[in-house]
């Protein structure tokens, strides 16, 4: 098998001043090419540093992608240092040169002289094609490993791996199909819980199952080659009866975009209105395509609500209101908005909130207790959480099922009759 790695550079990456998105983008496309990462790591902007490290796992990779440091500034030094490491001469192409003067010229801009830098790479190197910016991209060989240098702008760098990189691969080497990963999301549930039922699986060799715990879901992963499909989809099965209705979606659409399709499927429309989660609830619905027809949030005021959207101000509810006057605020939302459907979150008092959802057959209503693993989170967790607990009312509605469910650390307190 191929060992492909990536190199980030920058100080910025290095010393967490930005998350890098890159590394996780390239992780994730090259698994769904087929090409699994080995490892990576980062470098600073240190000319030492980096032509040790290229000239280090240059002896190791068969593939590397080195993000970043193609930039006209001093400290962007990637093309130096793979000129240092392949002790070659750096070249300036006059071809890329035209075509920075001609970037600026097109946007009524004059070029910097700096920007000539990005016109210059190793001599040997092939020159790769960057179609959205100045950045010089290039590939040479270095000892056993071919290594390809990008920009660290992302709309740059996915154009480039895309369109340019992995169809150099393709061409050079006989690629593997791609690797099958099962997906599903769990809510409500423990890690270990999980695992305590599933860690008795047989698997063959090559199939992993993996756990990823990111509050309030956990994610399941079984991951294996192509040519073991059938004996994973069969131990998919029992992953499925393990998570049982704790199991909110499977593949990688998230539960408000996967709503958002049933909604529409069955032209029901939703409105919205919120006092703990502060307008969370509204935001993950409108961003996953939900047809959101109004949006109502409300403050920790005696009497009003905030208003967006153009949404009308609605009495604020307070923590202790009973359930049914939450289940009959969600119905005259729905009334107002011209909604089919209502979500509505109420306060948060003593670790409980409620929340409410109107249908068009009754309306249901619910107050949750939070368990310690989730108090000790902090208030952005706590809304998730909620937020999520107001989609999964609604999920299992859409599924015929009881919209009250108590498992794992979801406590019901009291449910409307």
């Amino acid at each position: 098998m191929l060992r492909v790695e990536m190199l980030c550079t920058g100080d910025e990456v290095l010393h967490g001043q930005i998350i890098d998105t890159n590394a996780a983008w390239l992780a994730n496309y090259l698994f769904e090419q087929g090409l699994p990462m080995s490892a990576r790591m980062t470098v600073g902007d240190n000319l030492s540093a980096l032509v040790a490290a290229l000239t280090e796992r240059s002896l190791r990779a068969d593939i590397m992608i080195v993000n970043g440091g193609l930039g006209p500034t001093s400290d962007d030094l990637s093309a130096l240092a793979a000129a240092t490491a392949a002790g070659e001469e750096l070249v300036e192409h006059p071809e890329w040169l035209a075509k920075i003067e001609a970037f600026f010229a097109e946007r009524g801009r004059v070029m910097a002289p700096s920007n000539r830098k990005q016109a210059l790479i190793p001599a040997n190197a092939e020159m790769i094609d960057n179609p959205v910016g100045t950045a010089c991209g290039f590939a040479l060989k270095l000892n056993r490993c071919l290594m390809f240098f990008t920009p660290g702008v992302p709309s740059e760098f996915k154009v480039m791996v895309a369109q340019q990189i992995v169809p150099r691969l393709r061409d050079r080497f006989d690629l593997p199909d791609p690797p099958i990963c099962l997906r599903l999301t769990t809510f409500g549930r423990a890690e270990s819980e999980l695992a305590s039922q599933l860690d008795s699986l047989v698997l063959p060799e090559e199939v992993v199952l993996g756990y990823r715990s990111s509050m309030p879901i956990i994610e399941l992963k079984l991951t294996g080659p192509a040519h073991e499909r059938e004996t994973m989809e069969l131990a998919w099965q029992q992953v499925r009866e393990v998570a049982g209705e704790s199991a909110i979606y499977e593949g990688t659409d998230d539960l408000p975009t996967q709503l958002a399709q049933r909604l529409r499927q069955r032209l029901f429309n939703v409105a919205i209105g919120e006092i703990f989660t502060a307008g969370m609830l509204t935001w993950q619905c409108q961003s996953a395509g939900m047809p959101v027809v109004g949006g109502e949030w409300l403050t920790d005021d005696d009497s009003t609500a905030a208003v967006t959207g153009g949404a009308t101000a609605v009495p604020a509810n307070r923590a202790d209101q009973t359930l049914c006057d939450l289940a009959q605020q969600a119905a005259a939302l729905a009334a107002r908005q011209g909604a089919s459907l209502a979500l509505v979150v109420g306060g948060l008092a003593h670790d409980t909130v409620s929340l409410a959802l109107h249908t068009p057959e009754r309306d249901y209503a619910q107050t949750v207790t939070f368990a310690v693993s989730i108090q000790r989170h902090g208030l952005k967790t706590r809304q998730e959480v909620v937020a999520l607990m107001a989609l999964n009312m609604l999920r299992r509605w859409l599924n015929g099922w009881p919209v009250y469910a108590e498992h794992g650390w979801i406590r019901i307190a009291a449910t409307l009759a």
